[in-house]
């Protein structure tokens, strides 16, 4: 009997000498490792037979492979690593239908590991592999096995062995499973299979995680409904994941750009939802309630009408409401507590929460949290919006905390980060501001992102879908959802006011605007300083809303800047709109010169009262909510009020007169319009497509348009015009139709809105639609393919959302076009102009609300984005997500992969046990050249988790065959889009790749090249951290240093790669 203890001799030296030409092994073990193999391979080659007995039960079903350490251990990563696996299991699988057969105990006895060869025997042995072989250490201190050979009681394992194996009760034949394993590991594999096969190693821990009760239930039957099968595959994607986060976190945002169909993707929720018989209130703004309201309705032109959907449609603004009739409900009688699903369109505009002194304490959010979140039922609240955030990641949270409830610390425990909500949004502003202090040219999106930790990106995924049609086009089939037009340049014009000789310019009346005090808005600036205090007490609301003053000026700013904006509209809404002022200030001034003391009182002209606001652009229940203070002219200055009304007066006269004679004879920019529309009819850029969409900010510039272009259309060209404003109902010169807004946009765009349906029989069509901001949202209007913006909206993602209508995914159209008119001043000089309107009606108690977001003190960056982004606009068609000044959670979320994963796993539960360091052959193309891509694993990945890393402790490296990296590690979002791209949907191995590819290394003998891309991808990822490492030390998001200590290759384990052929 002989002790071998495994430091100063090792067992597979003492068995190189037993294992000879016929001798005849047997091993009864735990495991058995193709490494172990490897380290005995030439003599094992020689033997007559091995006969394999696993001592537990393994390959039968009933056990987990993976325990049985074919592929090796986790002290064998190193020897993964070489890559010389596919090699080295087609020779192990060669030998063992040679000369072995595998079986395993299922007795559910124990059975002592042992090995003989010939009458020689070695006891105990727990598993073949390289560590109880004595080639590598393991975790053990000492390992001894007893040698006894044939002199001693040798033959009494032998003849113990055969007993075992005969006994067919105790074990089963598992030789063709075994093999089967280990051919997998040279077998060549699908692209599809490794892209999923990458998914479930980084995301498996989801799958534990998600439960049934947090996944829609088929069984309601909503995939069989009208809804759910008129969506695109990108849309019932995001459907599911939508209803998946509602279940897990109480509520979401749906963030997809402009015509990606986000109000198809939330009736398909809501259609869950009902089928659930839970209620649901929508709310929206008053703009795109027809919308809402004909999807629920049984109306002919309602294509969903058979699902037969019931929520609640209220508007934004009647939250500020106690009583009154809103969209046929009674604002009075509503039980708001009852609702279990809210669905908030443009959620933005809950953007800013509570404490903003526009916002008052007791404002929209806060009564939307109090009246309907938190009171009665519990409520999933699911948020709609194309510009969730603005430039603060508060933006955002304030939205998130509608889901739940402003108390964070559940949201907290279901998130499971390692900082809070709080905390998160904190460190993410701070590292937003640092960014925001940067070169101009170091202020990049991806420059961002780094600066950014693991736990806000947690957050984005958890509770955001938010997705560029650029990925939509890329990651989807196109054949399905046919694809997104070409957009020719902007077409921009820059006409003069008038073809009069000697008339007045945009920059004279600039300048005379500029003059102007409109003090008829600000009675109580007049109030005499010892009568205040008799209207403190009235106007101050006592904290509740804005102060009367406050109200005021906010008034006085919006009329100052509306006043520049009816001009570059058109000449005629600025020429009523000067007029209706005039009007008011003559009258009051005439008030005022016939006060002989007494009583007479003054009260402030509400802007509800005047036509001139562009509604879309405001959120002016601020204003309009809450009582009008009277004041006594006897209680104020009224001497100097007038004498400043009277100038405003004086100059709007002056006003008045320039503008008198330019009639639409002479209104060079309707004239050129006209020529426009001439263009386009006589040389479309569609064959046949003579449509054209024409936008303005303002009713009156609309009625203006209809009035000069309708007959001329007609008379010239055939065409039939309509005009849709939210004001009133529409106009069209097509006989017969009715006039409401979805009748005329049926006629106008009958394709994508299915007139053939709604309509049958009907054949004559609208060519030129004329449309307020009414529409600029939520419509699809994709068989026009012309989109004219008359006026130049201030903020320039209303421009973007504009040419949405037609510029959408399935379009008909091969090109589209964009015409903007600009005023004929240089843009410089034209932004500066607004900045100077702006800063001059600028007030410190009020900040605006709305979509325009109009420049303050704090905010003097917003004018030069705007000054770019329009500068942009006149070269090209921007998207949205490309329009903001960095901060954008577009295309983050790695969502979609695990519902990928969790669709593909329940066809597929193999994935579950395969081997590390599989690989598919992919083709090269421009974008992703010839390399690897690989994913690493860290193994010390449990102790030391990386702050920077989203998927941690997993690695995704893409490496060029040069050794310059492609992709580091730290984009993982934009490595697994590529290999979604490159993989998806390529179920079968491209054999003339992969033969191609056993040539270059040699049928997996010389795996030199790979392996050294391999070392890059490690050495790649020790820079980036470093790099990273030291960045984090000076940023404001904290440091990820020390974090996790990363050596090299040996840190490491290889999941799988891809050879990028």
């Amino acid at each position: 009997m002989k002790l071998i203890d495994n430091v100063n001799e090792i067992l597979q030296e003492d068995l190189k000498k037993e294992l000879n030409k016929g001798t005849k092994i047997s091993i009864v073990a735990a495991s058995f490792s193709i490494y172990a193999f490897r380290e005995l391979a030439k003599e094992l080659g020689q033997v007559e037979e091995m006969d394999f007995v696993f001592n537990q039960e393994m390959f039968t079903g009933n056990s987990n492979p993976e325990e049985a350490d074919l592929y090796g251990t986790e002290f064998e990563t190193r020897l993964r690593n070489d890559l010389m696996q596919q090699k080295l299991a087609k020779e192990c699988a060669d030998w063992i239908r040679d000369k072995v057969r595998f079986k395993a105990n299922v007795s559910g006895k124990e059975m002592p590991g042992f090995i003989t060869a010939d009458d020689t025997s070695y006891s105990e042995i727990k598993k073949f592999t390289t560590v109880d072989l004595g080639v590598r250490r393991g975790n053990m201190t000492y390992y001894p096995v007893h040698k006894t050979n044939a002199s001693e009681n040798g033959k009494y394992f032998v003849g113990l062995f055969d007993e075992i194996w005969n006994d067919q009760e105790k074990l089963q034949d598992v030789t063709d499973e075994v093999l089967q394993r280990i051919t997998a590991l040279y077998s060549e594999n699908s692209p599809e299979f490794i892209y999923f096969l990458i998914l479930y190693n980084i995301f498996s821990e989801f799958l534990e995680d998600v439960t049934e009760d947090e996944l829609p239930n088929e069984a309601t039957g909503f995939k069989e409904s009208k809804i759910w099968n008129t969506l695109y595959q990108f849309q019932k994607d995001a459907a599911i994941a939508l209803v998946n986060k509602l279940e897990k976190y109480n509520g979401c945002i749906l963030a997809d750009s402009v015509g990606l169909g986000k109000t198809f993707t939330a009736l398909a929720v809501v259609k869950y939802y009902e089928s659930r018989n839970k209620s649901v209130l929508v709310l929206c703004p008053k703009k795109l309630a027809e919308n809402w309201n004909t999807y629920k309705s049984n109306y002919v032109n309602n294509p969903l009408a058979e699902d037969r959907l019931r929520y609640d449609v209220l508007f934004h603004t009647d939250l500020s409401r106690d009583h009154g009739l809103s969209n046929g409900i009674d604002l009075g009688r509503i039980n708001w507590g009852n609702y279990d699903l809210v669905v908030i369109d443009e959620s933005h505009n809950f953007r800013n929460g509570v404490g903003t002194h526009s916002n008052s304490v007791d404002n929209r959010y806060k009564r939307l949290m109090d009246n309907v979140i938190k009171a009665g039922v519990k409520t999933k609240v699911l948020m709609l919006s194309a510009t969730p955030v603005n430039n603060r990641f508060y933006d955002l949270r304030n939205q998130l905390a509608l889901a739940y409830e402003g108390d964070s610390e559940e949201f907290d425990e279901r998130l499971d980060t390692k900082k809070t909500v709080d905390d998160i949004f904190k460190v993410a502003q701070k590292a937003f501001n640092a960014w925001n202090k940067k070169p101009q040219e170091e202020r990049t999106t991806a420059a961002l992102l780094k600066m950014l930790d693991f736990d806000f990106f947690e957050i984005l995924d958890a509770v955001t879908i938010a997705r560029s049609r650029k990925h939509i086009e890329k990651y989807y089939n196109a054949e399905e959802i046919g694809k997104f037009p070409e957009r020719l340049k902007p077409i921009s014009i820059r006409p003069s006011l008038t073809d009069l000789d000697n008339a007045i310019n945009y920059k004279e009346i600039y300048e005379i605007l500029m003059s102007l005090h409109l003090t008829l808005y600000t009675p109580s600036d007049y109030i005499l300083p010892s009568r205040m205090d008799k209207y403190m007490a009235r106007t101050h609301n006592k904290g509740k809303g804005l102060t009367q003053k406050g109200r005021e000026q906010g008034i006085r700013r919006l009329m100052g800047i509306n006043l520049m904006k009816r001009l570059e509209s058109a000449v005629s809404s600025f020429a009523l709109t000067v007029k209706r002022i005039w009007m008011t200030l003559d009258e009051t001034i005439q008030k005022i010169e016939m006060f002989h003391g007494g009583t007479e009182e003054m009260e402030l002209v509400e802007i509800t009262d005047d036509e001139d606001f562009d509604f879309d652009d405001q959120n002016i229940d601020d204003f309009t909510v809450g009582k009008k203070v009277k004041i006594d002219l006897e209680d104020m200055d009224y001497l100097s009020w007038v004498a400043e009304l009277k100038a405003d007066r004086e100059n709007l006269s002056l006003l008045m007169t320039m503008v008198r004679d330019i009639n639409p004879e002479h209104d060079e920019k309707l004239n050129q319009l006209k020529a426009l529309i001439k263009e386009k009819v006589e040389n479309p850029i569609n064959e046949s497509n003579k449509k054209v969409l024409i936008f303005t900010a303002f009713a009156d510039t609309a009625d203006y348009l209809y009035e000069n272009l309708s007959s001329y259309m007609k008379k010239e060209y055939g065409l039939e015009t309509a005009e849709i404003s939210g004001a009133v109902a529409g106009k069209t010169t097509l006989k017969g139709i009715h006039t409401d807004l979805n009748t005329v946009l049926t006629c106008f765009s009958p394709k994508s809105k299915g007139r053939d349906t709604l309509m049958p029989g009907r054949t004559d069509e609208i060519d030129v639609l004329i449309a307020t901001d009414c529409i600029s949202e939520g419509q699809n209007l994709q068989d026009c393919d012309y989109v004219v913006n008359y006026d130049i909206h201030w903020n320039p993602v209303r421009l973007v959302q504009r040419f949405g209508r037609v510029d959408r995914i399935g379009s008909k159209n091969q090109f589209i076009q964009l015409v903007n008119f600009w005023p004929d001043v240089d843009l410089d000089e034209y932004i500066n102009l607004k900045g100077r309107v702006e800063t001059r009606m600028k007030i410190s108690v009020m900040t605006s609300t709305g979509d325009d977001n109009l420049i303050d003190e704090e905010e003097k960056g917003d004018l030069e984005y705007r000054k770019a982004q329009l500068k942009r606009l006149q070269e090209e068609v921007v998207d949205l997500e490309d329009m903001n000044t960095g901060i954008s959670i577009m295309d983050l979320g790695l969502n979609e992969y695990r519902l990928d994963l969790l669709e593909y796993i329940k066809k597929h539960p193999e994935l579950e046990h395969q081997p590390k360091g599989l690989y598919a052959v992919v083709p090269e193309d421009a974008e992703d050249p010839k390399g690897i891509i690989s994913v690493l694993k860290n193994i010390n990945g449990d102790e030391n988790a990386d702050a920077q890393n989203r998927i941690h402790p997993f690695y995704m490296v893409y490496v060029d065959a040069s050794g310059e990296i492609v992709c580091d590690y730290m984009n993982p979002k934009k490595l697994l889009d590529t290999v979604k791209l490159i993989c998806k949907g390529r179920s079968k191995p491209d054999m003339v790749l992969c033969e191609a590819f056993n040539k270059e290394t040699d049928y997996g003998r010389d795996m030199s090249e790979i392996k050294q891309l391999l070392s890059d991808a490690i050495d790649s990822i020790l820079d980036v951290k470093e790099e990273s490492d030291i960045d984090s030390l000076f940023t404001a998001g904290g440091t990820s240093a020390l974090m996790s200590e990363v050596d090299g290759l040996d840190d490491f384990e290889l999941i799988c790669y891809l050879a990028v052929r």
